[in-house]
């Protein structure tokens, strides 16, 4: 049973939501974000990243960038840029990316939920990458960035989703990136009603991108709670802000490989220890597999697929993925990479970047690319299903939900 309950947004005014939605706030190094602000002054990003309005001696982290985002934030509020929903409602937010449309129900989670299992996860995090979030979180008293969850399909969800979609959006355009946003108000009792006895219906919700800053927000959650020992359950901060997408509305691109060197091997004797671990065929253009068991290679400025030998393929829920096969077949005891989250000779491509950029990264400081085929939100959900936990970068979700659209106060 999930509890997804309905709030009281703090959003843009219609007529500014084009120039406040903003990418997450992790998609961009420093340097990129000072660009992005500049290009346009409203974007959320000076709110998220707000080390981009002081000078540059400031150190990212300082206390200083989390004082600025508050202060940014009342401006915002107090000038209208933003404006506050009442009553408590829900949100339905549509993103078209290349005509391939994807519609979730914004509203909020419980902490209570992640801290049972109701909310599975398929990754570790890392309490460095924790702490700025939670200082931004707990400074702003705000969930600035929404939490993507996924859910099995369910009709009755379905239904009402495609009744409020009838009427016209609150919000429609179109980002920088090609990537149009639509966003509903469900305000109808008997909708929000429905909502919620769905979701109470519904046995298990995974976290499909964001770990970390789920993990922030019920830790500033907790720390509430630890500074309110009256709490009654109810308060706000016993939530956070999630964007819940059905199975069947997502689309899990590749995150491809790439590594720096052969490791003394010449291309010839690659090709040769990888023909002992399937089958390589040579291919005569840019080759992203189209079946799970195979992955692509560039090397030597030439195109192979690789279909690996059913003995190396698994029924294990994480073994079979194919980043495991890969790496426990290939990448360990052909390149000597044990530990791809720390080893530096290895590099991670989302697959938004095409194959032309495994091309490019072969020709300029790597030396061999592995293309591969996207893991399936199935078995995303048999991993979080089995208490497991998925190899790094195994899941590359596009398009991003924005953040500044929706913001949750606690």
């Amino acid at each position: 049973m999930a509890v997804v309950k309905p709030f009281c947004a703090i959003r843009p005014r219609q007529n500014v939501a084009s120039k406040v939605a903003a990418l997450p706030y992790d998609v961009y190094n420093r340097a990129e974000a000072v660009i992005e602000t500049k290009r346009e002054p409203l974007s959320f990003l000076c709110i998220d990243r707000a080390e981009t309005q002081l000078s540059d001696d400031v150190d990212t982290y300082d206390p200083r960038v989390y004082e600025k985002a508050k202060e940014l934030m009342k401006k915002r509020i107090e000038d209208n840029t933003f404006v506050r929903d009442s009553p408590p409602c829900y949100y339905i937010y549509e993103l078209v990316m290349d005509g391939r449309s994807q519609t979730g129900i914004v509203g909020c989670a419980s902490i209570d939920d992640y801290i049972s299992g109701v909310i599975k996860k398929h990754e570790n995090t890392r309490e460095e990458k924790e702490l700025d979030r939670i200082r931004h979180v707990d400074a702003l008293s705000a969930q600035t960035g929404p939490i993507f969850l996924a859910y099995r399909k369910r009709e009755d969800l379905a239904a009402v989703i495609a009744a409020v979609k009838k009427d016209r959006p609150l919000y429609d355009f179109t980002s920088p990136d090609n990537i149009t946003h639509r966003v509903w108000i469900v305000r109808e009792e008997k909708d929000i009603a429905a909502i919620a006895k769905a979701f109470a219906d519904t046995d298990s919700i995974y976290i499909a991108d964001g770990h970390h800053r789920c993990a922030s927000a019920v830790k500033v959650g907790q720390k509430r709670r630890d500074e309110h020992p009256g709490y009654t359950g109810d308060e706000e901060f016993n939530y956070f802000l999630a964007v819940l997408f059905a199975d069947d509305e997502l689309m899990i691109m590749d995150y491809n490989r790439v590594v720096k060197d052969l490791n003394g091997m010449t291309p010839q004797q690659v090709l040769d220890r990888l023909a002992a671990v399937g089958t390589v065929t040579k291919k005569d253009e840019p080759y992203s597999p189209t079946e799970k068991g195979s992955v692509g290679i560039f090397l030597d400025n030439s195109w192979y697929g690789l279909k690996f030998s059913d003995d190396l393929l698994s029924d294990d829920p994480v073994e079979g993925l194919d980043v495991s096969v890969l790496q426990n077949s290939v990448l360990d005891p052909m390149f000597g990479i044990k530990d791809p989250k720390t080893d530096k000779r290895i590099d991670f491509v989302g697959g938004i970047r095409g194959l032309k950029e495994l091309e490019r990264r072969v020709s300029t400081d790597c030396a061999i690319a592995f293309s591969m085929h996207p893991t399936g939100i199935d078995e995303l959900f048999a991993v979080a299903d089995n208490g497991r936990l998925m190899p790094p970068k195994s899941t590359w979700f596009e398009p991003k939900l924005r953040s500044g659209l929706f913001i949750h106060e606690i």
